[in-house]
């Protein structure tokens, strides 16, 4: 149980730090980016984490079985789950290669990209992810939380030396969002410990049942709705085609709200993986397991709390300090304050293996980002519908996780 606290507290720590870095990334670009530039490093990132969601819903369900297989003892089948995914990662990675050759033009044109290159930055970026979710699943799943904090802060600081360094001479979008892509390489630290993924010599029993299979599509359904949750709104605003300067005004709040859940999702995902494993499932872990709970909904509030009191400075900062980038502040602060305590439940509820609570998730996150599809075409209006939408997608889930997890103590 002290583990518990030790992996949660280390690993929010580290992602102040990277929160900062975060924060510093976006005043160079906000300072050295021409108007509408901003608006398109952001929208860019939301679009490649909608290309990013199968490997979010196959991190998510590898972590589960990972930490699973580990806790338990079951070398084998824990040996063959990696083994399969490796094999399948370099399949993906040329097929996705090929896929992207060929989509590169379509996707421009569909989300009005001003540039084939950006796109085409996107899609490699996005590539090279793939490795990074499943190194991430890899520490996640073993309960490597300080490694993963280390890996943490030097994506980051590659993230801004690269950020730094390259948009003093090239100062559009295409080279802020490089950038991203590059700080991947950060993952290849977990070479150093190679030598710590060998198990001894079982037979190999495959992990890849009907139960897995099962899991996967519930995980699929629980991270589409995370992404239409938190990233959503980022493609409403490219589809529509704001203004570039009600676009750059959109995403310099945006980055601000949305920082609000990230940064102290890492308590959610110490407490993920520790519900996962089997024997973190007694009373005495469920108590430590609501205290992180807990913790993680009062980070939530005091954030919120410090960001709309101190908004103006925050988007100085940045070079966005405009009348209308502060008037969205608000609505999106408290958009993102339900949207944190919805993944709160919904992480629990998926490690728990409540499937249907977890499936209820992303039917809600669909029914959000449709909502703002069709009816957020300017500003005010999506600004108008995102808080009311999230507060009743916040009270649905709450309901359904109050009652199953009474119905479970009883049991």
């Amino acid at each position: 149980m002290k583990n518990i606290w030790r992996s949660g507290i280390i690993f929010t720590a580290a992602n102040l730090f990277v929160g900062m870095g975060n924060v510093l990334f976006q005043i160079i670009i906000g300072h050295r980016l021409a108007t509408g530039e901003f608006g398109l490093v952001n929208t860019t990132i939301g679009f490649m984490g909608l290309l990013g969601l199968p490997m979010a819903i196959a991190t998510t369900a590898i972590t589960h079985y990972i930490a699973r297989f580990n806790f338990s003892g079951d070398d084998a089948r824990l040996r063959d789950l990696l083994a399969g995914c490796h094999k399948f990662l370099l399949r993906l990675t040329i097929g996705g290669s090929l896929l992207a050759i060929l989509l590169a033009k379509p996707l421009s044109d569909f989300f009005h990209f001003p540039r084939l290159g950006l796109m085409v930055i996107a899609l490699v970026s996005v590539l090279a992810g793939l490795w990074g979710g499943f190194a991430t699943a890899l520490c996640q799943g073993l309960g490597w939380f300080k490694r993963l904090a280390l890996i943490s802060i030097l994506t980051v600081t590659l993230r801004l030396l690269f950020g730094a360094l390259t948009t003093g001479k090239f100062p559009n979008a295409d080279w802020a969002v490089t950038a991203t892509g590059v700080s991947t390489l950060s993952f290849a630290v977990l070479l150093f410990w190679k030598q710590e993924l060998t198990w001894p010599g079982k037979a190999a029993v495959s992990p890849w049942d009907g139960e897995f299979i099962q899991f996967l599509i519930v995980a699929a359904a629980f991270t589409g709705g995370q992404w239409c949750f938190t990233q959503g709104d980022l493609l409403v605003i490219s589809r529509h085609k704001f203004l570039a300067a009600d676009q750059d005004a959109y995403t310099a709040a945006g980055v601000f709200a949305r920082s609000l859940p990230m940064t102290v999702a890492p308590l959610l995902t110490v407490l993920f993986t520790h519900r996962s494993a089997a024997h973190t499932h007694g009373r005495e872990a469920v108590r430590e397991q609501f205290k992180l709970l807990g913790l993680y909904g009062l980070g939530l509030v005091v954030g919120a709390a410090g960001l709309l009191g101190l908004h103006a400075f925050w988007l100085g900062l940045i070079h966005k300090n405009t009348p209308a980038a502060n008037a969205m502040i608000t609505p999106l602060v408290w958009t993102m304050v339900s949207v944190g305590l919805i993944q709160a439940f919904a992480w629990w509820a998926l490690a728990s293996r409540w499937l249907k609570l977890a499936l209820l998730y992303g039917a809600l996150g669909l029914s959000y980002w449709l909502t703002l599809m069709l009816m957020g075409n300017t500003p005010d209006n999506l600004l108008r519908i995102m808080p009311g939408a999230a507060a009743l997608a916040m009270a649905l889930l709450f309901t359904g996780w109050f009652l199953t997890l009474r119905k479970a103590a009883k049991i």
